[in-house]
């Protein structure tokens, strides 16, 4: 019994290669692993960002790589002596799939270095997301289009007769998908014009555009509009659509028209007077922006009088509360000099009464003037 299984191993010896191969590989993944865990530690003490990125990228790319050329190479060993045809396959698998590690590879590190470029964490001068984001697409599609091609090269195809199909079918495709090449034109053209970016609030005078933009593709621009409904804008519509970026306005605007009765007129010129002087000194106005208050009409029942002045904050609910704090500091104002706020009302100018006609015999009353009537009316 012991010699046929001594007799076997010796005319099976690839079988002990085989298994020394299989452990070996698992022995080197579990050194990388322990590796790779004692370098991360290393390099979270550290705010740069490419050696997070290249460790992070490599991990798993790494991890499947040992096993792949492991295991191909003990198929080589078994297809030796097996004489099986389907492990000649293994050497072109392994160099395929090498290729298609170090493209997955590049992917991951891109997509790292896209993600936290803009993280002040990692940088003192962060990328803006929109910039990372173009950029880092086209660095994508670049890798997976090389990597495509350096497949098909190793696996017999000429690539010099595909690229010519390419420019052959290219015309045909385009004139096929005129709409998906004007929203990737559309698409370049807000990476390089910037007229937003990601995180910004657009508006569209033009159409019913509105809301908070929380990502920019190739092909469809992601609005996220106040009602929390997602809207899909395709990128071709912005090539010939009018854009407001509130988000970059440099300030907001107060601009209110108040009314006083026309009782108050010989206040009216303090208290304008002592709003302007409010607003010069208030923390919350820009007043190296215009800054005014005047007299601007006599209307129908009120003296009314602007206020045009801009805040130096552009945060929507900050923005506000500062125009409530100032209208009310107006409106306490014109209480301390004795004036109140007007609201719409009409006089009525009675005709006098006629007396009636005398009768045959009687005399009109003596000392009895017509009077005029006066009633006021409020809403």
């Amino acid at each position: 019994m012991i010699d046929t299984v001594l007799d076997y191993l010796v005319a099976h010896t690839w079988v002990g290669e085989v298994f020394l191969i299989v452990l070996g590989t698992a022995i080197v993944r579990f050194v990388a692993k322990n590796f790779f865990d004692r370098l991360a530690v290393k390099f979270e003490s550290t705010r740069n960002l490419y050696d997070d990125g290249l460790l992070d990228a490599a991990r798993k790319p790494l991890g499947l790589g040992i096993w792949i050329v492991g295991i191909s190479w003990a198929a080589e060993i078994v297809g030796g002596n097996a004489q099986a045809e389907i492990f000649e396959y293994a050497e072109p698998v392994r160099e395929v799939a090498v290729i298609i590690l170090l493209v997955w590879f590049a992917l991951r590190f891109v997509r790292f270095i896209e993600k936290n470029v803009s993280d002040k964490e990692y940088r003192e001068d962060p990328v803006d997301e929109t910039t990372a984001s173009a950029v880092g697409k086209l660095v994508r599609i670049a890798v997976i289009v090389t990597g495509i091609l350096t497949v098909m090269q190793m696996l017999g195809f000429s690539i010099t007769s595909l690229l010519a199909f390419g420019g052959i079918g290219g015309f045909a495709i385009g004139l096929a998908a005129q709409d998906l090449l004007a929203n990737f034109f559309g698409a370049l053209m807000i990476f390089l014009d910037k007229p937003f970016k990601v995180g910004d609030w657009i508006r569209s005078p033009d159409r019913e555009i509105e809301g908070t933009v929380e990502e920019i593709g190739w092909r469809l621009t992601l609005i996220r509009t106040f009602d929390q409904r997602p809207l899909y804008v395709p990128n071709s519509v912005f090539t010939s659509l009018a854009v407001e970026n509130p988000s970059r306005m440099r300030n907001r605007r107060i601009y209110e028209t108040i009314g006083v009765r026309y009782d108050d007129i010989a206040v009216l010129a303090d208290i304008i007077a002592d709003v302007e002087s409010m607003l010069k000194t208030h923390p919350a106005i820009d007043t190296s922006r215009t800054l005014m208050v005047n007299l601007v009409e006599f209307g129908a029942s009120s003296l009314d009088f602007f206020v045009y002045t801009f805040t130096k904050t552009t945060v929507w609910t900050e923005f506000h509360q500062i125009k409530q704090e100032i209208l009310f500091k107006i409106a306490n104002i014109i209480a301390a000099h004795g004036a109140e706020i007007a609201y719409p009302t009409q006089t009525l100018l009675v005709p006098p009464m006629r007396e009636p006609e005398p009768s045959a015999g009687r005399e009109p009353s003596a000392g009895r003037e017509p009077s005029v009537g006066r009633l006021q009316i409020e809403p």
